[in-house]
């Protein structure tokens, strides 16, 4: 097996701006926990209207195929009309999926979120949320809340369920850990997302200038004072911490940046296996059968799968054909039945495993965003990147990084 990660050796996810599997609604930016690493400004009192929320749709749908519309914020669902927001995206066509803390989920709330037309949710969990009652908890203790609301999925039945959770310098090393009770939940959870801290740091080599002027204060959530933290961490890193623990751990495809082409903004893998094994990791040519038939039939790119088809990991057998991943899944498939019966005759099921790594500060200021970024939000009926909404907010415009006359050579 190939274990080596290369913009030619992976498929190059086709998302683009105006054809992406992926679009972004923020309803509110109001939120009821503050996340160490969040890049969006709690405004207590920013929800938006139902009229304005239709703009937004209309906005997408008039700039951009889209298959799911991810619902955030802010915390979605402290907006008093989500029931509303979630059955306006579904007559539309598309998949609304709802990115949230979970903190103010219980079962009757889901059951109404499920009947007004979500698809799924995606829940942020960390050790750096501040979440009352889970102070000081780490990831591995925090997997008793990540099963709870996997748990709660999968009694209500066909929603899918995402995780994820942002990588810092501190619970670097337990990333591995998350990827393996992925393993041991594959039949309820069906996508693992790993968010790699990013923060634009005043007074760390680089001068913040809207236009022509210079900006002298912090002024923007995500520009924090300089520190020691790093915020550099690179997919390839997590990649290699993974491998710490499942050394076969390997991604098949990837968005790359918008000015390095062998960065890796958005690495993604696939795996098909049961809780008592993992039989391998999807090739290349796995995904671009998947992404060009799934658009071939509907016009759009493909995201969120149906949880049923998560559930029917041979049914991808055949693609075998194509693929020398899923060979060598079959491969090793096969020999469980001798060496492993429980991980041969349990249902195999398919999980997505995705790294995301944010905005990269280059050496000469320039900034490498994510080519292809299907996290892409409405602002004055235009498209922009979500992650630097707060720039679009206070001054219509992004920042510029320029590195100081001292810093340069």
């Amino acid at each position: 097996m190939n274990l080596e990660i290369s913009p030619t050796g992976l498929f190059r996810l086709p998302w683009n701006l105006a054809d992406n599997a992926i679009s972004w609604l923020e309803p509110t930016s109001k939120c009821n926990l503050s996340c160490d690493g969040c890049y969006r400004e709690n405004r207590i009192n920013s929800h938006k209207t139902l009229s304005e929320i239709e703009n937004e749709l209309n906005v997408f749908q008039r700039l951009r195929r889209t298959d799911s519309v991810s619902i955030t914020g802010g915390e979605p669902l402290t907006h008093p009309k989500i029931l509303d927001i979630v059955s306006m995206i579904k007559k539309r066509g598309w998949k609304p999926v709802i990115n949230t803390n979970g903190a103010l989920l219980d079962n009757d709330f889901l059951i109404e979120l499920k009947k007004a037309g979500t698809f799924g949710f995606t829940f942020h969990i960390d050790s750096f949320q501040n979440r009352p009652g889970w102070k000081g908890k780490n990831e591995i203790e925090l997997n008793e809340l990540r099963l709870f609301y996997a748990n709660m999925l999968k009694e209500v039945g066909g929603l899918s369920c995402a995780f994820n959770a942002t990588v810092y310098p501190e619970n670097l090393a337990y990333i591995p850990n998350l990827v393996r009770w992925a393993q041991e939940h594959i039949d309820k959870v069906h996508i693992m997302v790993f968010i790699i801290y990013r923060m634009a740091i005043f007074g760390r080599n680089y001068d913040f200038y809207v236009g022509d002027k210079k900006l002298e204060t912090k002024s923007i959530h995500y520009i924090i004072e300089d520190n020691a933290r790093r915020t550099d961490i690179t997919s390839n890193e997590v990649v290699s911490e993974i491998r710490k623990l499942i050394p076969d751990f390997n991604p098949s495809a990837f968005l790359n940046g918008t000015i390095k082409p062998d960065s890796y903004k958005w690495l993604l893998a696939g795996r098909l296996g049961n809780k008592h094994q993992i039989f391998g990791y999807t090739g290349p040519k796995f995904m671009e059968l998947v992404q060009n038939i799934k658009h071939f039939f509907t016009g759009t790119y493909l995201a969120y799968a149906n949880p049923k088809m998560s559930s029917r990991g041979r049914m991808y057998f055949p693609l075998a054909i194509f693929d020398n991943g899923m060979k060598e899944i079959i491969k090793n498939y096969f020999q469980a039945f001798l060496k492993k019966p429980l991980a041969f005759f349990s249902k195999l099921n398919y999980q997505s495993v995705l790294i995301i790594q944010p905005i990269d500060f280059l050496e000469n200021g320039e900034l490498n965003m994510c080519d292809g970024c299907p996290d892409m939000t409405v602002w004055n009926n235009e498209l922009v990147w979500s992650c630097r909404l707060e720039e679009q907010l206070k001054y219509g415009q992004n920042v510029r990084a320029v590195k100081k006359k001292e810093q340069r050579v």
